[in-house]
């Protein structure tokens, strides 16, 4: 689809895929056995504008629009889908939300060093008993005089101890549900935070996924972010946006399967010939190659209405759906492929069908796409 690109856009991929491929693609098995956070990729990334793409230049960003971002997030998710979602999280739900409804003082103070790539940031909205129903939120936050109070906890929070500036939901009005919640910014210094200690999970082992918590944590009544009681909204908008990242980070992923089975299958020897001369394996790969095409296509639609400013609710919806099933269905067939190498952990697929399973839980289960799809259409 490089036809449908700008020069710059073009630009941009090629230098994010040569950065990928030389400094991610080498280290990606051997760090992802440690957990360790992958500063070094990251300070990387904020050289090249990364951690900024989407922002404009007067708030420390590039300017470029969101279908740059993620091509950018696409190529580095065919390495490492790790370093994507540390991306993702930063920059579609921490920064753009400082962007979309920060004053020009907290954009400064905030916005502008972590588009420079300075600093990380970070997202609260999970809680224990508020994952998908996040208008459960059980985290308060209570105006007493010039400072809120903030009470709680967040799980399953991405960034967590690398981020300095965390955006946080709570409740403002008990008696409001989901228009009683507000949005917050956090500094990790504050006084009664605390980060626990991260998950160990079942993949994307290099970003750090755990707890926050709140004990009568004072911030200034200046870190409201946006409106009163409209954080519900916010982070919805939010939502939309994380979902083009992630589902560039699954289109980006899916490919990186892709390209390694497709190898494999060539050098692959078995009853004297490479399986990649059987029907079976090549139908596979030709499968795979059309879902991750048809992934891609849908991807940079929705991206270029968002960039229209276009309403792109239903659609973002529709592509993380789509494109988070095909990646862990590309992923599972990239295994079969491989056979019992596929298994092991010195073949790169064993690791990208286990971070795989996160995309079709994050930033909206795709039972929660459904729910917004059949919503708009039945309504």
């Amino acid at each position: 689809m490089s036809y449908f690109l700008t020069e710059e856009q073009e630009l941009m991929r090629s230098t994010v895929r040569e950065f990928a491929q030389k400094e991610v693609a080498p280290f990606a098995r051997q760090l992802d056995a440690t957990s360790e956070f992958p500063w070094e990729w990251v300070r990387r990334c904020a050289d090249l504008g990364i951690l900024g793409l989407p922002i404009p230049e007067q708030y420390g960003g590039v300017g470029a629009d969101v279908l740059t971002e993620a091509l950018v997030i696409e190529e580095i998710a065919r390495e490492s889908g790790s370093l994507a979602l540390i991306i993702d999280a930063h920059t579609s739900l921490g920064c753009m939300l400082l962007l979309f409804a920060g004053t020009e003082e907290q954009k400064q103070k905030y916005l502008v060093p972590a588009a420079k790539g300075e600093e990380l940031m970070s997202f609260g909205l999970t809680e224990p008993g508020a994952g998908s129903d996040a208008g459960s939120t059980k985290t308060t936050a209570v105006l007493d005089g010039d400072e809120w109070v903030v009470n709680g906890s967040k799980c399953w929070i991405t960034n967590i101890g690398a981020a300095k500036t965390y955006i946080v939901t709570a409740m403002t009005d008990l008696e409001k549900g989901n228009r009683g919640i507000s949005a917050f910014i956090i500094e990790s210094d504050t006084p009664g935070f605390r980060v626990g200690t991260p998950e160990k999970k079942m993949g994307l082992n290099n970003s750090a996924t755990g707890e926050l918590f709140f004990d009568n944590c004072r911030i200034p009544k200046e870190n409201l972010l946006g409106e009163l009681n409209r954080g519900f909204p916010l982070f919805l908008r939010g939502l939309d946006e994380g979902r083009i990242a992630i589902s560039a980070m699954a289109v980006g992923m899916a490919q990186g399967a892709l390209d390694r089975s497709v190898a494999y299958a060539k050098e692959r020897v078995q009853f004297g010939r490479p399986i990649a001369k059987f029907q079976a394996i090549a139908f596979y790969i030709a499968e795979m190659t059309v879902q991750v095409e048809v992934a891609r296509t849908m991807l940079y639609r929705v991206a270029r209405m968002r960039d229209e400013e276009l309403p792109f609710t239903q659609e973002a919806a529709i592509l993380k759906l789509f494109s988070s099933e095909m990646c862990c269905w590309v992923c599972d067939k990239a295994v079969q492929i491989h056979g019992g190498n596929g298994y092991s952990r010195q073949f790169d697929v064993e690791r990208f069908a286990r971070d795989s399973r996160l995309l079709t839980i994050g930033e909206g289960t795709s039972e929660v796409c459904k729910l917004v799809i059949s919503g708009r259409v039945l309504a």
